[in-house]
């Protein structure tokens, strides 16, 4: 039997459609765990009796939720980390076999929005540089989408329609091997609530010697970005930005780890003038400040010493010993 987990937060426009097409699979075992929504969010779940659903009482994050749903489906070799606006469609069983094959430590599918199209530069990516990541936060993977950074990064070229073994599959359609799951140490819940806690566990499955595969016949429609859109822009900001530093100090080494800083902190600069212009509140800008100072203590953070980041999350010092 497969397991599908789905983590909840404020998700009841579009958790009822996710259910009725988990549902309609066969063989499949389903948890839903619910970050204390507000919007009842588990009421809905509890309408499907087929449906074991955890109750947090408050917002514990993608990982750790992620881990409390693979936890309570012990039975299942195979468990698909599906977002609440992602509807499975076909070739679920496919993407449950191809992940317990020999030697393989997750497997991703294809989403497809409304439209029937591949979510391209999205779906299947490989792990960020730090050149990508400071092209990415100085905006000049907008600006100027064709530089090798940022084409590298994104898979430019790459076919949807061919399988493939790839690096990092979009965590919103993901079908893990529970074994090589458990062996790495399962998802970094410190990459609180949201963002990069799925770019992390691939690099970890690929570091500890497990293939990764791409099944283009498994097929999800999604929805994308409702989670993030859940949450008040300058918490947005606030955790993307403390993730993504936290991932550089984890696995880049000092020269990488402080290029991003150094990246994050001129970005900053025009960003909170651009607040100011356009006149924004002054807590807008008070969160780039916050950002700054954030990336300021990870420039400054020497391996072996501590630094918690002023108003975002504080990262881990275990796991560094591999680099990029």
């Amino acid at each position: 039997m497969t397991g599908i987990v789905i983590v909840s937060y404020n998700s009841a426009d579009v958790l009822g459609r996710a259910l009725t097409a988990c549902l309609r699979l066969a063989d499949v075992e389903i948890v839903v765990v619910d970050n204390a929504s507000t919007d009842g969010s588990t009421d809905i779940a509890r309408r499907y009796a087929e449906v074991k659903v955890i109750a947090n009482k408050d917002n514990r994050g993608f990982a750790a939720a992620s881990n409390q749903g693979i936890t309570a489906l012990p039975h299942c070799s195979a468990v698909l980390l599906l977002n609440p606006d992602a509807e499975p469609v076909t070739g679920i069983e496919e993407l449950a076999r191809v992940a317990l094959s020999p030697g393989i430590g997750a497997a991703g599918g294809r989403l497809v929005s409304d439209d029937g199209n591949t979510q391209t530069g999205f779906n299947v990516r490989r792990f960020p540089g730090p050149g990508a990541l400071a092209c990415e936060v100085l905006g000049l993977n907008r600006l100027i989408p064709g530089n090798p950074w940022n084409r590298s990064w994104r898979m430019a070229g790459f076919s949807p329609d061919l399988p493939a073994e790839v690096e990092q599959p979009a965590g919103a359609f993901l079908m893990l091997n529970r074994e090589a799951w458990s062996a790495v140490g399962r998802l970094d819940e410190q990459f609180h609530p949201a963002w990069f806690e799925d770019v992390d566990l691939c690099l970890r499955l690929k570091q500890a010697g497990y293939v990764i595969r791409y099944v283009p016949n498994a097929v999800a429609r999604h929805l994308g970005g409702h989670s993030a859109s859940s949450l008040e822009w300058h918490k947005r900001q606030l955790f993307w930005y403390g993730n993504l530093l936290r991932f550089a100090a984890k696995h880049y080494s000092a020269a990488g780890r402080r290029l991003v800083a150094v990246a994050v902190m001129l970005g900053s600069v025009p960003r909170s003038l651009s607040a100011i212009i356009i006149g924004r509140s002054a807590g807008s800008v008070s969160v780039y400040i916050e950002v700054f100072r954030a990336a300021w203590a990870a420039f400054c953070e020497s391996r072996g010493t501590r630094h918690d980041y002023v108003g975002l999350p504080s990262p881990r010092e275990e796991n560094r010993a591999k680099r990029i």
